[in-house]
Formats: C-alpha cells, sequence, structure tokens
C-alpha cells in the first residue's frame, strides 16, 4: 500500500521481519503435513487431530507472548529499558513453570485428550503417537513463546525471523530423515519438530540473558514478578480459551464426519494460518508501536499508528485472496492427498478464500488492543464472538451442511470479532497511557 505516512516505515520495520518469522510457523506444519501426507489419509488425519490438541494445550498460553510483548514495550517507551528485560525475564520464569506443568498433566491424558475430538480408532491411535512426542517440546515451546514478546517489546523483530526461519529448516530435514528415510512414521514426524522447538528455546534463552547482562539485571526469578506476570495474563487465557474453543469444535465435527473431511480441514487449516500468520505480522507490529506510544504518553501517535495498521492490513488480506485464488488449483497436489480430499479441499478453499480481508483488520486491531493492554475487553469480545459461532456451527449440524458450513460458520465468527473490535477501536477507553496500564 503506498503512502509518505511517516508512520509507515515504523509499521514496516517491526512487520516485515514479523511476517518472515510467524509464516514460518505455520510452514512447521505444514511441512509435517506435507510429508505425513505421503503415508495416506489416516496418519495425516491423525496429525490434524494431534496438532489442534497440542495448539490448545500450549496455545493457552500465548499470552506469554503478546502480554510480555505490551508490557516490556510499555517500560520501553518510558525509558525504562532495564525493568523493560526484568519483565520480559518474569515471562521466561513463567513460562518454564508452565511448561512443566503441561508436560507433567497432558502426557499420561493424551488418548483422553485425543477422544474428546471423536475421529476414528485407526487417527487416534496415531494421534495420540504425536501428541505424546510432542509434548516433550512444550517447555521450550513456552518459552519460544516468552522469548519472542521479550524481544517484539524491545522492537526487535529480526532475532525471531533468524531463530525461526532455522529452526524450520532444521524441522524439515529432521523430518524428512525421520520419516521417509528412517521410516518412523508419524513418530518421526513428532520427533522432529520436537528437536527443532527444543532448539528455538535454547536460542531464545542465550539472547534474553545476553542482554540482561549487558543492562545488569538478573536472572533469578522474582516471585512478585512472577505473579504480576501471571495476573496480567488471565483475561488474554479467557479470550484464548474461547479462540482455542472454536479451533477445538472446527476439528471435533470435522473428525466426526468423516476421515476425508478432518484430512481436508486439516490441509484447510494449514494454509489459512499460512495466510493469517501472514497478516498477523502487522498485528506484532502493532502490538509493540501501541505499547511503546502509550508507555511514552502519547495517545495521539497510538491512534495515528492504529489507522495505519488497519489500513495495512485491509490492503494486504486483498493481496493474500488474490495470491491464494491463484494458487488454489496446485495446491492439494502439494499435500498428495486422494482425490475425494482434493475435492473437498478445493472447496473449502474458497471459503478461506473470501475471509481474508477481514482477517487482515481482525487481527491488526487484536493486536492493538493487546498491545494497548485492553485484555478485560478482549476476553468479553471474545465470548460474544464464540456465541456466534456455536449458533452458526449448531444449525451446520442440524441442517447436515458438511465441511464447507462448518467452515462458513468459521467465517461468521470472523466476522463477529470484526464488529466487535471495530467499535472498540472507535472510541477511546483503551487509550491508558503510563509505563503500567492501571
Amino acid at each position: 500500500m503506498a503512502s509518505r505516512n511517516p508512520q509507515d516505515a515504523e509499521i514496516l520495520r517491526l512487520a516485515v521481519p514479523a511476517f518472515g518469522a510467524l509464516v514460518t510457523e505455520p510452514l512447521f506444519l505444514i511441512a509435517d503435513a506435507a510429508i505425513v501426507g505421503r503415508l495416506g489419509t489416516v496418519p495425516l488425519g491423525g496429525l490434524g487431530v494431534a496438532s489442534q490438541a497440542l495448539t490448545t494445550v500450549v496455545g493457552l498460553s500465548i499470552f506469554l507472548a503478546y502480554g510480555t510483548t505490551a508490557a516490556v514495550a510499555r517500560q520501553l517507551g518510558a525509558g525504562r529499558r532495564d525493568a523493560a528485560i526484568r519483565q520480559g525475564i518474569d515471562g521466561l520464569w513463567l513460562a518454564a513453570a508452565i511448561g512443566l506443568a503441561v508436560l507433567a498433566l497432558a502426557w499420561p491424558l493424551s488418548p483422553r485428550i485425543v477422544m474428546a475430538f471423536g475421529g476414528g480408532s485407526a487417527v487416534s491411535g496415531q494421534a495420540t503417537t504425536y501428541l505424546r512426542i510432542s509434548l516433550v517440546g512444550a517447555p521450550a515451546m513456552l518459552a519460544v513463546l516468552a522469548g519472542t514478546g521479550v524481544l517484539r517489546g524491545l522492537q526487535d523483530t529480526r532475532t525471531p525471523l533468524l531463530v525461526a526461519v532455522v529452526a524450520n529448516a532444521a524441522n524439515i530435514a529432521l523430518n524428512a530423515i525421520l520419516v521417509l528415510g528412517l521410516h518412523w512414521g508419524i513418530a518421526g514426524s513428532a520427533w522432529g519438530t520436537a528437536i527443532a522447538q527444543t532448539g528455538s528455546g535454547i536460542a531464545y534463552l542465550t539472547v534474553v540473558a545476553r542482554g540482561a547482562r549487558r543492562a545488569g539485571v538478573r536472572l533469578r526469578p522474582d516471585l512478585a514478578g512472577i505473579r504480576m506476570a501471571a495476573r496480567a495474563g488471565l483475561s488474554l487465557v479467557l479470550r484464548t480459551l474461547a479462540l482455542q474453543a472454536v479451533l477445538v469444535i472446527m476439528t471435533a465435527l470435522a473428525a466426526r464426519q468423516s476421515d476425508t473431511a478432518i484430512a481436508a480441514s486439516q490441509v484447510a487449516m494449514r494454509v489459512w494460518n499460512l495466510f493469517v500468520y501472514a497478516l498477523d505480522a502487522i498485528a506484532i507490529a502493532a502490538q509493540a508501536i501501541t505499547g511503546r506510544y502509550l508507555g511514552a504518553g502519547d495517545a495521539a501517535g497510538a491512534r495515528a499508528a492504529t489507522r495505519r495498521a488497519i489500513g495495512w492490513g485491509a490492503a494486504y488480506g486483498v493481496l493474500f485472496s488474490a495470491l491464494l485464488l491463484a494458487l488454489r488449483p496446485v495446491l492439494p497436489a502439494l499435500f498428495g492427498v486422494t482425490p475425494a480430499v482434493r475435492s473437498l479441499l478445493l472447496a473449502v478453499l474458497l471459503v478461506v478464500i473470501v475471509q481474508q480481508p477481514v482477517a487482515g483488520v481482525v487481527f491488526v486491531l487484536d493486536g492493538v488492543l493487546i498491545g494497548a493492554g485492553d485484555q478485560d475487553y478482549l476476553a468479553i469480545a471474545g465470548i460474544a464472538a464464540l456465541a456466534v459461532f456455536g449458533a452458526a456451527a449448531a444449525i451446520v449440524v442440524t441442517s447436515d451442511d458438511g465441511l464447507v458450513g462448518l467452515w462458513v460458520a468459521y467465517a461468521m465468527w470472523m466476522i463477529a470479532r470484526f464488529v466487535t473490535l471495530t467499535l472498540r477501536a472507535h472510541g477511546s477507553r483503551w487509550l491508558v497511557t503510563g509505563a503500567v496500564r492501571v
């Protein structure tokens, strides 16, 4: 989007590296799907169920990235870099505690977690294998979230890009070797991803520790700071629960339709995530910029940056729709799916294409309000949007509209988010200034 607005340079400086880093995240799962797809429909369906279960379990801690970005950016905007890094370290310690708890609780419960998605016995068996192995990397996954939040808050999106690219390359290589070379099946795919994620976690810990030493900040845990980070994340957890509930319901309903439906839906979700994460790059920039402006007491600057970010989100949403429309005929072949899955996938992709412009605005506004620390409103808005999706999904089930109908219900959820977030952004109650939002 062409413009001479000076804030565009600031948005792009943060968004372009974030774009690369975020795109590599779904590429982790796309690489898994492309390789596991060669094993057949059942392993691919198992990957879809396990990936959604893992995303649900770990994704509840996304506040470690988002909340940390906002808190660190506010302190940085107020000129308190040492306090910014201290808050980031508290987030990392909280991530370690949650990661160990996730591993300890979810590993023995893996079969029950998979069964909740309602797939066939063969798909559930494959999903359980993948989930249990992947959970070994859960502490590292959460460390990546917190470490990413620290660096974004410090206005650094280039380092996360470097770590993500290296980790994704390692993931692809490991998956190819373990699955196609050593014939470990879906277990090889899970081990490859877990090893790559662990390497990423170690990289983030190293970078943050180096920055802490330069700032004279100790690495030891601060219990008061950890408790504060946990309390600040409660509303974001509720918001994330509402988001994850939609994805869980989507996966469960698709799995109950047929193995073909869950396989097609899992591939469509991978493609969706690839484009959504790309749009989210602008949201990441909006988070960091909004937090910094409000920390510096510049509410007018925060609103101006929001307007520019919304423009970028809408424009790139349209661009991604056009790109996906052009790629649609060849996408099924990339995953080696069966003819039945291909036919269903092509229909679902049309729904994905239509949603992109709305998603561009939704993700930007979500990022702005997270950066402003407006988590309480986001939690309420998330529950309202979930209710809309629930009603639409119930209609799909009773009318037997199939997988395409289910994805239309997903689109209705996205529209509900658009309405609630746009209404909030037009007001001024989210524009709270200061190093700490009170």
